[in-house]
């Protein structure tokens, strides 16, 4: 079960992140799973929300790029060492986990990360074979 994750580029100035918050905002889309990475002039601001297609409308229809990738969301143990329940699987298979971010929301007491890797619908698969639940689009409510 593969979803849906937005990707914008913005300058790294104040206030760039809160535009784009308040626009989705205003709107009623809410952010359920956010990252942002910087370099000195530009954020890559990565995020699951519960409408992407509104979402991408919304950016595009306000100058920005959005990007849509398919990525996976895992449920993770929440304890030490959880997050090798995902990760072992991924490296045993020589899958490259790219980027992982939390999930602003759990399910059954467990933590959610979002997951983009180079191979993801045979990186689900693994997962699978090992136990590891992975989310639909029931992430983009919980």
């Amino acid at each position: 079960m593969l979803i849906k994750q937005l990707s914008v580029s913005l300058e790294n100035v104040p206030g760039a992140l809160s535009h784009v918050s308040e626009l989705l905002g205003r709107e009623g889309v809410n952010i359920r799973a956010i990252s942002v990475a910087d370099t000195s002039d530009i954020s890559t601001v990565r995020f699951v929300v519960d409408d992407p297609e509104k979402a991408k409308n919304i950016l595009k229809g306000n100058g920005f790029n959005p990007r849509e990738t398919e990525v996976l969301a895992v449920e993770t143990p929440d304890h030490p060492g959880g997050l090798l329940a995902v990760l072992k699987p991924l490296n045993a298979a020589g899958i490259n986990v790219h980027y992982l971010y939390p999930h602003l929301g759990r399910v059954s007491g467990n933590a959610i990360v979002i997951l983009g890797c180079d191979r993801t619908e045979e990186a689900q698969n693994v997962l699978a074979q090992n136990w590891v639940k992975t989310l639909g689009k029931e992430v983009y409510s919980i």
